[in-house]
């Protein structure tokens, strides 16, 4: 196959080239290696590993020729760095971690390992997954390579980054307020985030645990199935994980799609339309793009329900307070005394306690610290942490009353396109303001994905966001699979690519 041929392949594209035999996973890992080489300025990827690359590819070519074969093996990903491998370092965009390694593989990792997938590497993040903008890692800013001025979204910006500029068919990501779906909609890619448990999240660095959800990151709707087929399914080392059976959500795509209609594949389905979702305030560009969406939705058969989801303004102030308040305690290991740095010159015990922390974390991260040992404190405990948390149940209140209208709730992913490098650097808060459409779902722990809707007048991409209910993936990735197959907007890739 050609050099372009190569990169353009998407998971389900690479999976039957290699099955058929027009290309091996040696060459196809060798040409995304070159790719990834010659792109560093993308910001994309902290470590690449091209030696275990490039072995990994030769077993899956062995097993293949075996006979040994499985849907994924030899196709060539690679991991946000906020999951642990035991065979390169892990350092969670931050400096308290600079050349930690880990004794074992995360679930996640090892899953889609055993699965005969190939590791390029690992790739940056906000620093411990805090970031709408991919600027807070320690290793400097990912940039969107639909337009290196702006940024990719966060925290799996880097993730996004690579799938979009093609230096991999897909990455894995995390999603604790929007981190899989912003960055996916900046940068007109695919990505879910499964129900709350869906994925173990054994060997994922711990950013709010109540929260944190690892998902796929690709080209397409049917990507994401093969790869969340792999991650997914219960796992005894996560108190967390749901315990339901595996599933094979590739396959559960396909057998809507043969028991649909050709023409209106979507026929019965409802979906929910929140008033909230689209305020007057929403960027026209944005509004435009998933108006243009939804309609497409209705010609494949669906049916646009008006809902509400009343308290979604809400959502921005609890997320605020729950989440730093789990950062907090979950953070307080990275203390310089078992691994990662520690200060050189210290004092006593707490001398070195203060000192590594503050010379290891990064503004955001003392930021979101100091936020949650705050509202956990004596005499505010109740007034903020406990209230958000009854806020909390609510909104998941709210998303049950819509289901009981609609099957599938759609919106835009963020207000506004991705937005230049330096366009919040000085407002943190901003930051936060964009997740407002994307936390609602996270905190009702509830499936949510993004697909790509078109782009702006500029040229930037626009996301559809797709919420489900519960353990409801499939529906999501059905949805989003048959819009796909009459639109190309995630298809399309950015300039001299």
């Amino acid at each position: 196959m050609s050099a372009p041929a190569l990169h353009s392949l998407g998971v389900a594209q690479a999976a039957r080239a290699l099955a058929a035999g027009q290309v091996s996973a040696v060459e196809l890992t060798r040409h995304l290696l070159a790719r990834t080489e010659a792109d560093a300025a993308l910001g994309a990827f902290l470590h690449v590993d091209a030696e275990g690359a490039l072995a990994a590819a030769a077993a899956a070519d062995a097993a293949r020729a075996a006979g040994q074969a499985g849907p994924l093996t030899g196709v060539p990903i690679a991991h946000k760095d906020i999951f642990v491998t035991a065979d390169m370092p892990t350092t969670a965009g931050s400096k308290i971690l600079a050349g930690y390694r880990s004794p074992f593989d995360a679930t996640v990792v090892a899953r889609l390992k055993a699965a005969g997938t190939v590791n390029l590497g690992k790739l940056n993040c906000d620093e411990f997954a805090m970031g709408s903008a991919n600027t807070n890692s320690a290793y400097g800013p990912v940039l969107n390579p639909w337009d290196r001025g702006r940024v990719p979204g966060g925290s799996s910006g880097g993730s996004a980054a690579a799938v979009a500029a093609r230096l991999v068919p897909a990455a894995t990501g995390t999603d604790t307020g929007g981190s899989i779906r912003q960055p996916a909609s900046f940068t007109g890619i695919t990505g879910i985030k499964p129900t709350y448990g869906v994925c173990s999240r054994y060997g994922m660095i711990a950013y709010a645990s109540s929260l944190d959800q690892a998902g796929p990151m690709a080209r397409s709707a049917e990507d994401c199935a093969l790869l969340l087929s792999a991650m997914s399914g219960f796992d005894e080392r996560d108190a967390t994980s749901a315990q339901r059976p595996a599933q094979d959500f590739h396959a559960q795509m396909q057998q809507a799609r043969e028991g649909a209609s050709a023409s209106q594949p979507l026929a019965g389905l409802r979906i929910g339309l929140p008033r909230e979702f689209f305020p007057a305030a929403l960027a026209a560009d944005v509004d435009g793009a998933v108006r243009a969406a939804l309609s497409e939705l209705q010609r494949l058969g669906a049916t646009l329900v008006d809902i509400s989801l009343p308290r979604t303004e809400l959502a921005i102030p609890v997320y605020y307070i729950i989440a730093p308040a789990e950062a907090s305690s979950n953070l307080s290991r990275f203390d310089g005394v078992k691994f990662g740095h520690r200060a050189a010159q210290h004092g006593d015990l707490l001398d070195m306690y203060k000192k590594s922390r503050a010379e290891g974390f990064g503004a955001e991260v003392k930021r979101r610290i100091m936020t949650g040992t705050y509202v956990l404190s004596h005499g505010y405990y109740d007034a903020y942490y406990l209230q958000a948390q009854k806020l909390r149940r609510m909104i998941a209140d709210d998303f049950q009353a819509a289901f009981a209208q609609c099957d599938v709730i759609a919106g835009p992913v963020a207000p506004t396109v991705a937005w230049p490098l330096q366009g919040h650097s000085a407002d943190p808060l901003a930051d936060y303001l964009a997740d407002i459409f994307t936390l609602p779902a996270s905190l009702a722990g509830l499936p949510g994905m993004s697909v790509p809707a078109g782009f702006s007048p500029q040229g930037l991409p626009v996301g559809l966001q797709l919420i489900g209910n519960y353990f409801q993936e499939g529906t999501l990735l059905h949805a989003a699979h048959a819009l796909q197959q009459v639109t190309d907007w995630h298809t399309r890739a950015p300039a001299g690519i």
